[in-house]
């Protein structure tokens, strides 16, 4: 690819697994989720953006549905920890660390 070239990079995600301890649920349309999975994005301006994504609590074959992340210290916590490992794996992956 030619270097000038300006690319476009709208953001970058990472996929973390909330600890069972710091799960929660949430409803949509009469059924409840659990919440197991979290989707953090680090925006073109530098913000990171989370959603929440969980399967119907009572089991069986349900969507994945995403919702808004509570403002609670122990997951804003888990985002900010997630978002500085994945700086840690790709500085170690790019031999800067």
């Amino acid at each position: 690819m030619s270097s000038d070239i300006a690319l476009d990079v709208s953001a970058l995600a990472i996929n973390v697994t909330i600890p069972e301890v710091l799960r929660w649920t949430d409803t949509r349309r009469g059924e409840e989720f659990t919440l197991t999975t979290l989707n953090v994005r680090l925006l073109p301006d530098g913000r990171l953006a989370a959603k929440a994504y969980g399967r119907p609590t009572g089991g069986g074959r349900g969507t994945y549905v995403s919702f808004p992340v509570p403002n609670r210290p122990e997951l804003v916590a888990l985002v900010d920890q997630a978002a500085s490992r994945a700086s840690a794996l790709w500085a170690a992956h790019r031999g800067l660390s």
